[in-house]
């Protein structure tokens, strides 16, 4: 419809504009704007993506604190963008769209991720400090600390299955279901390596 619009031709000669995202800005010439279910979409994707912006950076700044380290935060945020290989094929097998539930649920997933990776790579660090190798502390650290990360993630699969067929929270439980199973399942093994390709220079760096 957009580029149909934009063909017609006002009897004043002038290219009927359309406006996406803001209001018309005057009035003397006529004028569209593209309102309803889209303006409302755009809002909330926009919000939603500076709230996880500035959560994000609060959960960077925290994880510095916590390891006081400015790289390890990175190891431990970048599982989260592997919830999507779950989330969106989630979304394609439901034959739902992706709404703002789902972005929520993509968020309130995220924390779920960055927690299981904190407690991969806090575990590794404690090994380490105990006089382990740090090849025999990663692999420690994905056998025994798979579990807990296993129960959260069932917990999360069960809890979000109840709101499942809701026709306004379905996008939030695939998010929160199949985000959950990939991320926990792939971060399993993401957050080790990396981990292990940061020590390793790190170590080269000292020598």
């Amino acid at each position: 419809m957009k580029e149909k619009i934009k063909e017609l031709k006002l009897p004043e000669g002038y290219e009927l504009k359309q406006y996406f995202k803001d209001q018309p800005k005057f009035e003397d010439e006529y004028s569209m704007k593209w309102n309803g279910e889209w303006q409302i979409t755009y809002e909330v994707f926009r919000d939603l993506g500076i709230a996880f912006a500035g959560v994000m950076v609060l959960i960077y700044v925290m994880v510095v604190g916590w390891f006081k380290s400015f790289m390890i935060p990175f190891v431990i945020i970048a599982p989260i963008p592997l919830s999507l290989i779950g989330i969106l094929p989630g979304h394609a097998l439901m034959g739902a769209f992706f709404t703002a539930t789902s972005m929520i649920g993509f968020i309130a997933g995220a924390g779920i991720v960055v927690r299981n990776s904190i407690i991969l790579v806090d575990f590794i660090e404690l090994k380490i400090s105990e006089g382990k190798p740090l090849k025999e502390a990663i692999v420690e650290a994905g056998v025994i600390r798979f579990r807990p990360m296993l129960l959260t993630a069932s917990a999360v699969v069960v809890g979000s299955s109840v709101i499942l067929f809701d026709p306004i929270f379905q996008g939030m439980a695939i998010s929160l279901i199949a985000g959950e199973v990939a991320a926990t399942l792939l971060s399993r093994t993401m957050v080790p390596v990396l981990y292990y390709e940061y020590k390793k220079r790190t170590i080269r760096q000292d020598l």
